[in-house]
This record gives C-alpha cells, sequence and structure tokens, in this order.
C-alpha cells in the first residue's frame, strides 16, 4: 500500500492519503453516528485506490488495514460519502451526522473472513477516540447494514460487536430471555432502536447480522424477539 509520510508516530501511526471526495456538513449539524464497514474488495491497495479515486465518488474519514495500519482519508469536520442512502434514528443523510470506518476485508464476494486481533485493536482505539471527541452515543455507534439493512450486509456477522461493547463502544446486551413479539411491536421496537422498517425481514436480518450472528434467516422467533426487546431497553439508558 503506497502512503503518505506518517502524521503520528509510534505503533498506532497514522499515515494520510486524503480523498477528493467529500463535501461540507450542513451548518449546525451535530456529529453523532460512527458506521463502520469492510471494504468488500480484494485487497487493501484496491479498496485504497477506489476510495481516493474521484470517478468513484465514495469515501470514508479512515481506512484499517488488517495490520492495523490507519490511513486517514477525510477530515472528520468533513461529511464523507461513506453511508449512501440510508437511515438512522429518522436521519436520512446519514453521510452529514457521522464518521465512516472502513475495515479491509475481502468481504462475502471475495472470502470473507474474521477481522484479525490487530486490526481489532487498532479500530478500538480510533472509535474510542472518535466518541469521545464527538460524543457520539453508544446507540449510534451501527454497522453500515444497521443503516441500509435492504443494501447493505457489512461489517457482517464476524465482526466482534461484543468485544467492541464491552471496552465502551457501543452496545451489547449482556443477557437475554425469549420474547415473542407480534410483527407490529418487532416493528415498533426496531424502529426505537434506530432501523427503517421498510423491509422488516430485511430489517430483522440486519438485525440478527448484529446482535444474533448464529441465525441470519429474518425470522422474529422468540430468541430474536428476546434480543429486540433487550436492545431496544439498552437504548433507552444509553
Amino acid at each position: 500500500m503506497t502512503l503518505a509520510p506518517s502524521v503520528a508516530g509510534g505503533r498506532d501511526a497514522v499515515t494520510e492519503r486524503l480523498s477528493p471526495n467529500f463535501d461540507a456538513r450542513p451548518a449546525g449539524t451535530p456529529i453523532d453516528i460512527l458506521v463502520v464497514h469492510y471494504t468488500g474488495m480484494r485487497s487493501a491497495d484496491e479498496a485504497l485506490d477506489r476510495l481516493v479515486d474521484p470517478a468513484a465518488k465514495v469515501s470514508a474519514h479512515y481506512l484499517i488495514d488488517e495490520d492495523g495500519h490507519i490511513v486517514r482519508l477525510v477530515a472528520d469536520t468533513h461529511r464523507a460519502w461513506h453511508a449512501g442512502v440510508a437511515s438512522w434514528r429518522g436521519a436520512t443523510d446519514v453521510n452529514a451526522r457521522s464518521i465512516g470506518i472502513e475495515l479491509v476485508n475481502p468481504g462475502h464476494e471475495f472470502g470473507y473472513r474474521p477481522f484479525p486481533a490487530t486490526q481489532m485493536t487498532s479500530l478500538i482505539g480510533l472509535a474510542k477516540d472518535l466518541v469521545t471527541r464527538h460524543a457520539i452515543p453508544a446507540r449510534n455507534v451501527v454497522a453500515h447494514s444497521d443503516v441500509a439493512p435492504r443494501r447493505k450486509i457489512d461489517p457482517g456477522e464476524l465482526f466482534d460487536w461484543a468485544g467492541l461493547a464491552a471496552v465502551g463502544v457501543g452496545l451489547w446486551p449482556q443477557a437475554t430471555s425469549p420474547v415473542v413479539l407480534t410483527t407490529e411491536a418487532a416493528q415498533k421496537l426496531l424502529a426505537e432502536i434506530g432501523y427503517e422498517t421498510v423491509d422488516l425481514t430485511a430489517t430483522i436480518t440486519a438485525f440478527q447480522r448484529r446482535f444474533r450472528p448464529a441465525r441470519l434467516d429474518g425470522a422474529l422467533d422468540a430468541e430474536t424477539g428476546g434480543r429486540i426487546n433487550a436492545v431496544s431497553t439498552l437504548c433507552h439508558r444509553a
């Protein structure tokens, strides 16, 4: 990967390769969402080249390689183009109010695999800094699939959301009990958590991918219902 000189020393060094793919955040819009993605491309070089290609019209604020190296692409103060058509807690311009982090991973198309410990360690350090600096609430630390359940599946079922929550970034229910929910009740709770519910099966699948990764069928069984109920309760406290 061809990178600019380091702009921060030490093991967690950050380099810059600035992308032209950004614009101004609307005046007065808070930065209150953190979106985690995977690159879904064959290599880190291929992903990085795309994120800085003006013709691609996509970017993120940061990219983290599998060896833990962090590349800053867009300044936090600017709106990067990473979430696309998305919604969270009723906000439809997710890019305007979010920070986007891309994790190098080939994704489901090119050989999806677990995220290495070195990569997760760097993500934890960066994410903790970002949620502190921007006062991002735990309920707004989300997957790309959370904000775009009909289009996206990243960072996928192998991502360690529980581990991230254990160090204070995002939410994870520690214990759940089965709960039988009606379709209407599930839709209401999922919307309260933050999800759009245009296609409820897609939304339940996205929820499962995040909070019940062993089952990705979009079925509203009692175990999934219990987890929806538990996460909703956490969100009211966060």
